[in-house]
């Protein structure tokens, strides 16, 4: 349980497991919940999305409104960032102009929102608030979002398990190409000795083995490809 005092000893606390408010001595039942994550991680440049999701006991109609706000670190000022009507109304002010995309539904009871582009100046405190007239009283979620650079670790790792992805099957398509190679030199240098003659229908299968193992050849060289191409574009 939360609770903020106020002055003349009138007070505000929240019970959300119970959907009840209690604000100064009058208990309000809930009808309307919303719940957002209360941490976001992002790196710098990787669209981020701040999920809000919201539960109402009336339907949806063009009197719902989503408020989206923000708060820098270290400091009491919020600033409006997203509004929505029936129609989209990102800001169009400030650091998070053109950045702010809307991805929710609200006949699915969904509020979230994107940020493209993000940068370290984005972290903060994001807030969401819904209201779905009669539905008025609701709880407010906060998401604190902490954006970071992708370290090289991390890109690293990425690539390594790329590579595994790739090389490890090339591997065994090459051993067994190997090993299908090696069996027929030694088949055919063992019939070379005796003098035997291939017939036609000998000579018709490894015409059609060779075009299978060079086949295999070029899906080990296509392979090797895809990984230089994603090794570029990571990095």
């Amino acid at each position: 349980m939360q609770q903020s005092g106020a002055a003349g000893g009138r007070g505000c606390a929240l019970f959300p497991l119970l959907g009840v408010l209690f604000f100064q001595g009058v208990y309000i039942v809930l009808s309307l919940e919303i719940h957002a994550d209360a941490h976001v991680r992002g790196y710098v440049g990787e669209k981020i999305k701040l999920k809000c999701t919201f539960k109402s006991t009336s339907d949806v109609t063009d009197k719902l409104t989503i408020d989206w706000t923000y708060r820098p670190p270290s400091s009491s000022r919020t600033v409006s960032i997203f509004h929505y009507q029936s129609f989209q109304y990102p800001t169009t002010a400030g650091t998070f102009r053109d950045r702010i995309s809307w991805v929710g539904n609200v006949y699915k009871g969904d509020a979230s929102i994107s940020i493209s582009n993000p940068t370290i100046k984005d972290n903060g405190t994001f807030s969401c608030a819904v209201k779905n007239p009669p539905d008025v009283h609701h709880n407010i979620p906060m998401t604190e979002l902490t954006v970071t650079e992708r370290g090289v670790g991390t890109m690293l790792s990425s690539v390594a398990l790329l590579s595994i992805l790739v090389f490890v099957p090339s591997a065994v398509v090459v051993a067994l190409l190997l090993v299908r190679m090696g069996r027929k030199a030694a088949g055919l240098k063992k019939r070379s000795r005796s003098g035997y003659k291939k017939s036609s229908i000998e000579v018709s299968d490894d015409t059609d083995q060779e075009e299978e193992d060079a086949c295999m050849v070029r899906l080990c060289i296509r392979c090797a490809e895809c990984l230089d191409s994603d090794y570029e574009e990571t990095y």
